[in-house]
């Protein structure tokens, strides 16, 4: 009836059934009676199961606006990942509250979680789902000892969670090992650690390919020019290469990116392969790279003193830095030398060797030039009133046995801001060439903080004594730069620095080009970096069949809809890879203070939460301080930023110093526990 309704042909047939079948798989449609009905005519409400925790969960609207609290009594058996249909139940608190009636279609993601021996049985303790062990069938351990970190799969689905049973399907190795956590949180997240064998053989081929004269015909020859790239002295994919000339009246500009798109072909296993990861994945000593390594540590790799394709920004900025131009060309560059951060900062520090400056002799004389247009460019990101937000990473040092040895803050000099400063020029010039032009384009775009974030921002600096009469609906970047800058020299930067960041929304890529808010950047992209990153490989493919004339009605039926594809791919791909390299390093971090249980140490309440307070170490490790192992005392929460003692009047409150001794470290949940040290209180 409704396929004659719609008109469905011999034809369609085809196309209408798979959109049927996907709508049902949704739960858009439901089936009763013999017919087809809107699930919402029947008050159900299509989601996904997004979070377990035992006693409850969270699932969330398909269209993404509206999270619901799960009580546990009502998930009929339904898993992360799950797609069910709810029913709204009255809610008991500020958020709103459903039960699952169906469960629709399994979820398709690795369930992983710890082998336990008991003498009921053998069982799987679930990362998503911890309080509620899974039993094994019988033969299905798969060689897996008790405390083993293992990957299942549910062979038996029951209504309840305790009525489900699962089989080992990967065994990862002991639970008291990051390294064993490590690849159980990849597979949990669904990225791969091996590449498939027509991928590899691609990428084989393509690292054994010459430059011919065909390739160099329509290229720019600047393998005369003093370009070179600056980078970890451990980063083996080194995808950038810069190069300064100085003249009267300013500067030229080069920012020169491997050109991947010329190896990774539109459609083929390779590229298929680089849409579906997204993004590189970087943790520990460990790096699950994008394009296989004969890719992007081989051909692709800007590596010193080789002939290398490249993709160029050509830019000319004036005495003040502000561009005045830019031209993008396919060129070909032989990098001068492997720049190293730490080296050219003791460069710029003049606290080098001469055997380091006789390393950097081809590129010496340029170095003033790059640091001149580098202040200029920095000074005009802060005239922008652009936040000058810290984000402290970790850098994990990891011994010969695969453990971490010692955690330190990533430390951050003058040239990696450097090149911060010209791969912003050139990704900016990249987007205002695609919107200047009006072709189909991927963007790197950051809304402005919604409005219940701002409002947390704003109760909290009240909280702290600081002026939030700036933080409205139409607060501006430069708002929130005039705050961070008045607290820098105050205690509290840090927890300011924090809440700032807190607020922010996260970038994100899309093909609407509605600017950056944090960069205060009308056009942005990500050009940079297409090794590890494939927005950045997709903006190539879509420049380069610009500058070689493709007309635009071709390249907006040719990338119109892959652009808006790769927006939405490529930013949970990122989410994806971000959880996963946070989930990972949170492992070593546990297993790293596991050797130092007893040991005290200094830190900072960096935030708090009904259940206890969290407290930042120097070298960056959080630990958690459970309200229970909280000094005697009858302690209540204020929602937001601090703990009060209603009887003797003290308090713990973001932004305290406090000293703190190691209590607990579980490596397989990546979580450590500290307790107060001496009296608690904190340090004045």
């Amino acid at each position: 009836m409704l396929a004659k309704k719609l008109g469905v042909t011999s034809a369609t047939q085809k196309q209408y059934d798979q959109a049927l079948i996907a709508l049902v798989n949704k739960g858009v449609v439901v089936e009763k009676k013999g017919r087809l009905i809107l699930s919402r005519r029947l008050g159900l409400i299509p989601a996904t199961i997004v979070k377990l925790a035992g006693r409850f969960g969270f699932a969330r609207e398909l269209d993404g606006t509206t999270e619901f609290f799960v009580p546990g009594r009502a998930f009929k058996g339904a898993m992360v990942g799950d797609s069910v249909l709810l029913k709204r139940l009255p809610p008991r608190g500020e958020s709103p509250e459903a039960e699952v009636v169906k469960v629709i279609a399994q979820g398709n993601r690795t369930l992983t979680g710890t082998l336990l021996v008991t003498d009921e049985g053998k069982f799987v303790k679930l990362d998503d789902m911890p309080n509620i062990p899974i039993r094994l069938v019988k033969g299905g351990v798969l060689g897996a000892a008790d405390g083993d970190k293992v990957g299942v799969e549910l062979v038996v689905r029951g209504e309840s969670h305790q009525a489900h049973k699962a089989k080992v399907i990967e065994v990862f190795g002991s639970s008291d090992t990051a390294q064993a956590c490590a690849l159980s949180v990849l597979s949990a997240n669904g990225i791969a650690t091996e590449f498939p064998g027509d991928v590899l053989d691609q990428a084989r081929a393509a690292g054994r390919k010459e430059i011919t004269e065909k390739d160099l015909s329509y290229r720019l020859d600047l393998r005369g020019e003093p370009i070179f790239t600056i980078d970890g002295a451990d980063t083996k994919d080194i995808d950038d290469a810069v190069s300064v000339i100085k003249y009267a009246d300013g500067y030229k500009l080069g920012v020169h990116i491997a050109d991947v798109s010329h190896y990774v072909k539109e459609g083929t296993p390779l590229d298929n392969e680089a849409f579906a990861r997204g993004t590189s994945v970087y943790y520990a000593n460990s790096v699950i790279p994008m394009l296989p390594k004969e890719l992007s540590n081989g051909i692709c790799s800007l590596n010193p003193q080789e002939d290398r394709l490249a993709f160029s920004c050509l830019m000319e900025l004036d005495a003040s830095g502000v561009m005045q131009r830019y031209e993008f060309k396919k060129t070909v560059i032989r990098s001068r030398v492997k720049g190293v951060y730490s080296e050219l900062n003791r460069i710029y520090d003049d606290t080098v060797d001469e055997t380091i400056k006789q390393k950097y002799a081809e590129v010496l004389q340029e170095l003033p030039a790059m640091k001149e247009l580098a202040e200029l460019r920095m000074k005009l990101r802060k005239q922008r009133g652009t936040p000058d937000l810290d984000s402290p990473e970790s850098k994990i040092i990891i011994g010969e046995d695969g453990t971490a040895i010692d955690i330190k803050p990533r430390e951050r000099g003058f040239t990696e801001g450097l090149i911060e400063e010209f791969m912003l020029c050139a990704n900016e010039a990249a987007a205002t060439l695609a919107k200047t032009n009006y072709i189909p384009f991927v963007y790197r775009i950051h809304e402005k903080p919604t409005p219940e974030k701002l409002e947390a921002l704003a109760e909290t600096l009240r909280l702290l004594g600081l002026n939030a009469s700036a933080i409205t609906s139409s607060v501006s970047p430069k708002d929130m730069a005039d705050i961070l800058e008045k607290a820098k020299s105050s205690p509290l930067y840090r927890i300011v620095n924090n809440q700032v960041l807190r607020a922010m929304a996260k970038a994100r890529y899309s093909d609407n080009p509605v600017g950056h808010f944090g960069l205060v950047l009308e056009n942005y992209s990500h050009f940079t970096s297409p090794i590890r990153r494939y927005p950045d490989l997709a903006i190539h493919r879509i420049l380069s069949a610009y500058i070689a004339g493709v007309e635009k009605e071709k390249l907006d039926k040719r990338f119109s809809g892959f652009a808006k594809a790769v927006g939405v791919s490529s930013s949970e791909s990122e989410l994806r890879a971000m959880t996963a390299e946070r989930d990972c390093e949170d492992c070593y971090k546990a297993e790293y203070m596991r050797k130092h249980i007893g040991e005290v140490y200094e830190g900072v309440i960096s935030s708090a939460a009904q259940h206890g307070v969290y407290v930042e170490l120097e070298n960056t490790v959080e630990g958690l301080i459970h309200v229970d192992r909280f000094p005697p005392g009858n302690y209540e929460f204020d929602g937001r930023m601090q703990f009060t003692d209603t009887v003797s009047g003290r308090r713990f409150r973001i932004g305290d110093r406090v000293k703190v001794v190691v209590s607990g470290a579980d490596v397989a949940a990546g979580n450590i526990d500290f307790d107060f040290a001496e009296t608690a209180q904190p340090i004045e």
